[in-house]
């Protein structure tokens, strides 16, 4: 099989672990945050301003944590620097 071919099947396998990975991680924090932050504001209503804006703020951090495994899959997708070295280029 072709050196190139194989490099460019296991980047596509692994672009695919990469994204299906940090997609089911990102669901499941945003998905236990959204518990947890619904049963203190239950807990103690008078909080609730307070804790909005905190797990407002870590699902932006869990989305981006998300994004730049987007953003290096992408990368290997596009201009992946295994495939330079073995076209002699």
């Amino acid at each position: 099989m072709d050196a190139i071919a194989l490099v460019q099947g296991y980047t596509a396998l692994g672009i695919g672990i990469i994204i299906g990975l940090g997609a089911i991680g990102a669901c499941i924090g945003i998905g236990i945050m959204g518990a947890k932050f619904l049963e203190s504001a239950a807990r103690q209503p008078e909080l609730t301003p307070m804790l909005t804006g905190r797990m407002l703020l870590l699902a932006g951090l869990i989305d981006a944590a998300f994004i730049i495994g987007v953003g290096l899959a992408m990368m290997f997708a596009y201009a992946n620097p295994l495939l330079s070295s073995l076209s002699g280029g």
